[in-house]
């Protein structure tokens, strides 16, 4: 028999008798590793520790503490949970269950919707599986045999799967009498899912397609040990106490109503001053840099969406109408309105860079089951902006943006991160141009010395992107902001200008939105300061509060002063005990509370209360008109 040599990290060499595994490596190293491995990484490619060794293969011991361990774990416990959902629903039907970001799922067909009852059931069974210590073995079978096992098994979602892979062979994970069709690697047995909770459930088509019959989608989370899994689960309350669609009611910033249609957000008063609030902020800075502000209308021609390339790439996601016997499309992006306005005049390279900013209001068809509050939405308004450039300065302009972004930011107190997203395989335009928009955007990103990832295949079906990811209180991301580069559109709309030869020549335009959806933005913005806005952001910064009806007619003058100030001021002289009036004021999130009992009276002065309880020193109205002007100037 011949020996195996194989390479680990270290670059040392570990000769191991014919037949070994990842497991028999692990365990020539060290009683302790051979118990914490749970998968392998051979040349490259994750396997099982069962998994045979190649002469020559460079092995890595995967265990709970590599970055790969977690997708392995929660990827078996998605099949413990079916395993467990089959042992007490042996009538349901299983369909798939991957690891995703969070934890995982595993969409379900039964006859009836899970109950609260059924998802403890399944927990309580899944944690008996897990104790029984269930050995998880891979078998391959060819398609055609695999095929005819799940048939006989009632198993019609597996066998739909294998025969839309088209493959010779394919690969099933066994623990006790349960089977699931997965490519692996899992871990080696049932026991070593030590920390699950199942955390929801949520309606799914089968394949994502609304004609198909609706599943149900429990979903769980794994991890390691009990410690992540209780920090996790502390996190995962905390973000439902800081749910923008709950404290969105609770604050009365915005509802949404079926009568209206799902999608579409209605702005209540204090909503509305909070967008309006925003919107001033980014008017202010878009001027600051040099951006003009213009406007486009709702609906344009279906024609010149064809020319664009969105209505073969993009109407999908698009609405139409009909006036006068034309077709209009109503606008889900609003790059052509700008590039109308470029084709107005003649165009000479002195007077570009064009930046062109509008608060666009747009449309765009969501499926239903992935509508999400203000998160994802179908009429939304982005910050949007088209820099039109000459390739010359291209550079610096995508660094402009990325700054801007940068200073945003940093008024908002969020951190970010940046990912490049290249050609998608559904695209306009020559390989040249891609290649000199992605090379633009990958040279500035450089420049910047910042990380970032690459996200292949997730451009824009005209140009790439760079995509900002927001990081929130809660340590979540969150895509707002992205910078496109378009060598495409401007040739398709024969954009050009004159250049110092008096040449025609092609203008390069970015696409670039700063916070995005604002939309979205908000909802984010809710949940990152748990609706507890600063005094600059804060729909109403102060409230007015009497202790007894003797103090009423000061405390309408400081209300009438303060609202002559430009703060933003309400009052609450209700006959109702101070202590509940300052708990409403509290539930409210209002930052600051003015007290006004005899001694305010006797002395024209207020005394600030913050929401938090502590106190400022007594001071005039003008002089609190003056601290809040001075929040706001520093956006604290």
């Amino acid at each position: 028999m011949a020996d195996v040599t194989v390479t680990l990290p270290d670059g040392s060499a570990r000769t191991l008798a014919e037949g070994a595994t990842v497991g028999s490596l692990a365990a020539s190293i060290g009683a302790g590793l051979a118990k914490a491995a749970i998968a392998g990484k051979v040349d490259g490619e994750l396997v099982d520790v069962s998994a045979p060794l190649a002469d020559g293969a460079r092995v890595e011991i995967i265990t709970d503490k590599s970055p790969e361990a977690l997708d392995i774990i929660r990827h078996s416990t998605s099949h413990l949970m079916a395993q467990a959902v089959k042992a007490l629903f042996p009538e349901a039907k299983v369909t798939i269950g991957p690891a995703i970001e969070t934890g995982f799922y595993y969409d379900f067909d039964v006859d009836h919707p899970f109950t609260p009852e059924d998802l403890e059931k399944i927990e309580q069974k899944m944690a008996e599986l897990a104790k029984a210590d269930i050995k998880i073995e891979r078998e391959v079978l060819t398609s055609a045999d695999a095929i005819r096992m799940f048939r006989e098994m009632g198993e019609g979602y597996k066998v739909e799967l294998i025969e839309d892979l088209g493959v010779e062979t394919v690969s099933l994970y066994r623990q006790g009498d349960f089977a699931d069709l997965c490519r692996g690697p899992h871990l080696p047995s049932t026991g070593y899912c030590r920390a699950f909770k199942i955390t929801s459930i949520a309606g799914a088509y089968w394949r994502g397609d609304e004609k198909r019959k609706m599943l149900q989608r429990v979903y769980g989370t794994a991890f390691p040990d009990k410690k992540q899994l209780d920090e996790y689960l502390a996190r995962l309350e905390e973000a439902k106490r800081r749910d923008h669609r709950k404290l969105g009611r609770e604050l009365d910033l915005f509802s949404f109503s079926d009568e209206v249609g799902a999608g579409f957000a209605i702005w209540h008063p204090k909503g509305a001053l909070l967008r309006t609030i925003i919107e001033d902020f980014e008017r202010k800075e878009h001027l600051k840099r040099g951006y003009d502000i213009v406007m486009g209308p709702q609906i344009l021609k279906t024609e010149l969406w064809q020319r664009s390339g969105h209505y073969d790439n993009y109407r999908e996601n698009m609405y139409f109408t009909e006036v006068d016997e034309q077709s209009f499309g109503v606008k889900p992006m609003n790059c052509l309105s700008h590039m109308m306005i470029y084709k107005s005049h003649l165009r000479s390279y002195r007077d570009l860079p064009l930046r062109f900013f509008e608060l666009g209001t747009v449309h765009r068809h969501e499926r239903a089951g992935v509508l999400h509050g203000l998160l994802r939405v179908r009429c939304f308004t982005q910050d949007d902006a088209h820099i039109l450039c000459t390739p010359e300065q291209l550079d610096a302009e995508i660094k402009g943006v990325i700054s801007f972004v940068q200073d945003v930011m940093g008024i908002f107190g969020f951190e970010f991160e940046m990912e490049l997203s290249t050609r998608p395989e559904k695209s306009i335009g020559s390989d040249e141009d891609w290649e000199r928009a992605t090379n633009a955007l990958l040279g500035a990103l450089k420049d910047t010395g910042r990380p970032f990832d690459v996200n292949e295949g997730d451009g824009a079906f005209y140009g790439p992107k760079i995509d900002i990811k927001l990081k929130d209180s809660l340590d979540r991301r969150w895509q707002c902001a992205t910078i496109q580069c378009d060598f495409t559109l401007p040739e398709r709309f024969d954009l050009t200008y004159v250049d110092a030869n008096g040449e025609k020549k092609r203008p390069v335009m970015v696409h670039r939105v700063i916070l995005g959806s604002i939309e979205r933005f908000i909802g984010v913005l809710i949940e990152h300061f748990a609706g507890n806005f600063p005094v600059w952001l804060s729909p109403v910064q102060a409230i007015v509060l009497t202790v007894t009806d003797n103090q009423t007619p000061y405390a309408q003058q400081v209300f009438d002063q303060l609202r002559a100030a430009g703060v933003r001021v309400q009052k609450d002289f209700r006959n109702e005990k101070l202590g509940f009036k300052i708990r409403e004021a509290q539930l409210q999130k209002i930052p600051y509370m003015l007290v006004i009992g005899d001694k305010e009276v006797e002395s024209s002065t207020v005394t600030p209360r913050f929401r938090d309880g502590s106190n400022l020193p007594a001071m005039t109205p003008d002089g609190f008109a003056e601290h809040i002007r001075n929040e706001v100037a520093s956006h604290t």
